[in-house]
This record gives structure tokens, C-alpha cells and sequence, in this order.
């Protein structure tokens, strides 16, 4: 680690082995690298020992596996690579159920692809949409439906995206409330790009 100073605020360098570089200003301490051993919860609670044992077992509690069912027959939506509509999971659960949970228990579960499709925006382009199969998706909520209890408490106030109980309108009314009290910019950050492959 570099650390320079540039004009009145002190800035720092962090360089990976691989050799990419990521300024952090002294306001941001603690957020500079992604993996940092200190702080890397808003509020720092973080405690891998707190009663979280046993969280596949949670996972693949059978009244967890029927709500992730409900919710995702709830949902709707298109079917898969496999082409298996909503309406044919609950048979395919009853008959299949058993053995999916034995795959993800002995860690030989392995999702199907996700099918792409592209959707138009308003501006006029298209975006690409992944589809997992119905039997991924009710996965998928399962886990949800564990994890997100231990894990949002810890995320920052002002992260808006995808979370319980939040919305764009939310993460909106917020920024009129700060307009409100005299503040002249917003900032709006889109990852979609951010794990995709460089250039």
C-alpha cells in the first residue's frame, strides 16, 4: 500500500499483486479494498459464530422449501433452459424433492443455466434478462429466505437495492428529502456491468 497526499486531503493508493490500483480518500478509510480485514459492514457486526450453524439444514427444512415454493408460484414468470413451467413444479417437487435435497446436501447440485432473453427500455435499447429454471428458483428463494434475515441488518441505510421492504421510490423519496435540506447533487451508480468482463 502507496500512501500520498494530494492538495489538503490525504489520499491512499491500494495495489493489488495483479497491479490494479484504487484511490480511497481519507473520508472513505476502511472502504478502500474490498477485502480489508476491518470494517467491511456498515455498522461492523459481524459474527460467523452467531447461532448459524446448521444453515443448509435451515435451508432444506421442508416448511422453508414449500414457502420458497409459494413465493415462486406466487411470482409467475417464464420457464427455464428446461422449459418446465411453473404450473409442473409442484408434481415435479413431490416426485424429485427428496433427491434434490440429498444433491445439495452432499454438494452434487448444480444449477442449470440461465436462459437470456432481452427485454426493451425506455430509452430504446434492450437489456438481458437471465431466466433460471423453476426447480433454481425455488433454490434460490430458499436460501433467500434464510440469509437475508442475517445479512440485511448489516447493510448500510441508504442501500436501497433489492432489499426488503425497499424500493427506487424509497431510495427517491430519499433524495428529495435531501434536496429538501439544500443538497445540489445525486449520485446514481449502476453495476450491471461491474463483474462483466473488461472493455
Amino acid at each position: 500500500m502507496k500512501v500520498t497526499k494530494f492538495g489538503t486531503k490525504k489520499s491512499r493508493i491500494h495495489c493489488s499483486d495483479s497491479g490494479y490500483c484504487q484511490r480511497d480518500s481519507a473520508e472513505h478509510e476502511g472502504y478502500g479494498r474490498a477485502l480489508t480485514e476491518k470494517r467491511i459492514t456498515e455498522n461492523n457486526i459481524t459474527d460467523a459464530n452467531s447461532g448459524v450453524n446448521g444453515l443448509l439444514e435451515r435451508i432444506l427444512d421442508r416448511e422453508n422449501l414449500n414457502r420458497a415454493y409459494k413465493q415462486v408460484k406466487k411470482n409467475k414468470g417464464s420457464h427455464g433452459v428446461d422449459g418446465m413451467e411453473v404450473e409442473h413444479l409442484l408434481q415435479y417437487l413431490k416426485d424429485n424433492g427428496d433427491e434434490l435435497r440429498k444433491t445439495i446436501l452432499e454438494g452434487k447440485y448444480r444449477p442449470k443455466p440461465v436462459r437470456r432473453v432481452e427485454i426493451p427500455k425506455d430509452n430504446g435499447k434492450k437489456r438481458q434478462l437471465g431466466i433460471p429454471t423453476v426447480v433454481d428458483r425455488v433454490v434460490q428463494q430458499a436460501i433467500q429466505q434464510v440469509l437475508s434475515p442475517i445479512y440485511d441488518p448489516i447493510f448500510s441505510e441508504t442501500s436501497y437495492g433489492f432489499r426488503p421492504k425497499r424500493s427506487a421510490k424509497d431510495a427517491l423519496k430519499k433524495c428529495e428529502k435531501y434536496a429538501n435540506e439544500g443538497y445540489t447533487y445525486v449520485v446514481d451508480m449502476d453495476l450491471e456491468k461491474f463483474f462483466g468482463a473488461p472493455g
